[in-house]
């Protein structure tokens, strides 16, 4: 793309930025909780646009307005200067071009969203639920690191610790953008505790990143919910002994696009409050909903970008612990690293920045940006 063509195609997001911004002042639309999100949205990425363009052509005038100097004038200090300046504009604009080219590519309108994470231990038993719990601590101690908030909705510890199961939800800034990367099999090769004489075994956990839904995107009948309450075991006290706290939600959802109906069953017991739990459990149901309705999409994605790291089989393996080694093996990128006691503490960003700048080459490439 030239540089012109580039200016043209800033120039009619421009005009979109402006329409937008009378867009979300209307009474109408700010009565159209859908349409008002997704302005909004598209609000914020444009307005970066829109800064960037700006600097893109005072950038362009320094170029042109150096070079007549440069042609022009008689004073060599002021040539010197006119040059310097010549060259640091065009540092700058081929740096700045790659960013507006990267703005360009649309973005996965899921990105932003928070999100649902749920790891579940795999083969290996009593192992497996151990590098679950590890994984859980890795995921956490990353959330920390952004200034993330993290909740658990329910888990099920394993007989000699970890987690046969957990979810919890993530909130925070562009959340499902950055974790999304993480949806797959992890592997892990240890010795385990319970091993004996030393041998290494293989182990694995799922992990599923789901974008987590806003109320107006899906439609549940709530009349048709069934709904049961329980105690929610916990580390102890009265209010766990005495009060039926957790909730269980039944529901059966007919797939729009195959026509099967499904009975979801979800659990909360995040809270000691079941109001809270009800309210929580309602939030993973939407999100359940909206993943499965939006799969369809997914899988076209999948179709067309063969390579895409975020998305396809949630069921392929896509990392390998090595403990033995102290290596770390992404092999959707062949990226190996050697610092797993880092990693396994959350200094994972170095991952996902390799795995983002994969997916963004092949965005590029797609747009013929």
């Amino acid at each position: 793309m030239s540089p012109a063509q580039l200016l043209d195609k800033l120039n009619d997001l421009e005009s979109r930025f402006q329409e937008v911004s009378l867009l979300i002042t209307d009474p109408s639309v700010i009565a159209d909780m859908k349409r008002f999100v997704k302005l909004n949205r598209e609000y914020r990425d444009l307005e970066l646009i829109s800064a960037a363009r700006k600097k893109y052509i005072t950038l362009q005038n320094n170029i042109a307005q150096a070079r007549e100097l440069i042609s022009t004038e008689s004073d060599p200090e002021m040539k010197l200067m006119a040059r310097e300046e010549l060259e640091e504009s065009q540092s700058s604009i081929q740096q700045l071009e790659e960013e507006i080219k990267l703005m360009l590519v649309p973005e996965d309108p899921q990105d932003a969203k928070d999100v649902v994470m749920e790891i579940r231990g795999g083969t290996g038993g009593d192992e497996a639920a151990l590098f679950a719990g590890d994984l859980y601590r890795m995921y956490t101690k990353y959330c920390e690191t952004k200034g993330w908030k993290t909740a658990v909705s329910s888990c099920s510890e394993g007989a000699s610790g970890g987690f046969k199961e957990i979810i919890f939800t993530v909130s925070g800034d562009k959340v499902y953008g950055t974790l999304k990367y993480e949806s797959g099999v992890h592997r892990v090769q240890r010795v385990p505790v319970t091993e004996t004489q030393g041998r290494i075994h293989t182990s694995a956990a799922t992990v599923a990143v789901l974008p987590e839904a806003d109320a107006f995107e899906v439609e549940i009948n709530e009349g048709e919910i069934k709904w049961d309450t329980f105690r929610s075991s916990g580390a102890g006290g009265q209010n766990v002994n005495k009060v039926e706290s957790g909730v269980r939600l039944r529901y059966n959802w007919k797939n729009p696009n195959t026509g099967a109906v499904e009975e979801i069953l979800i659990e909360c017991t995040e809270t000691r409050d079941q109001p809270k739990n009800k309210e929580r459990a309602l939030s993973r149901l939407r999100t359940m909903i909206y993943d499965r309705e939006h799969q369809k999409y997914v899988d076209d994605i999948a179709a067309k970008r063969k390579t895409m790291v975020s998305t396809g089989d949630r069921s392929a393996k896509i990392r390998t612990y090595n403990f033995p080694q102290g290596r770390i093996t992404d092999h959707r990128i062949n990226y190996t690293v050697y610092n797993l006691p880092a990693f396994m503490d959350g200094a994972i960003q170095e991952c996902i920045d390799q795995l983002t700048i994969a997916e963004n080459a092949e965005r590029m490439k797609e747009s013929e940006l």
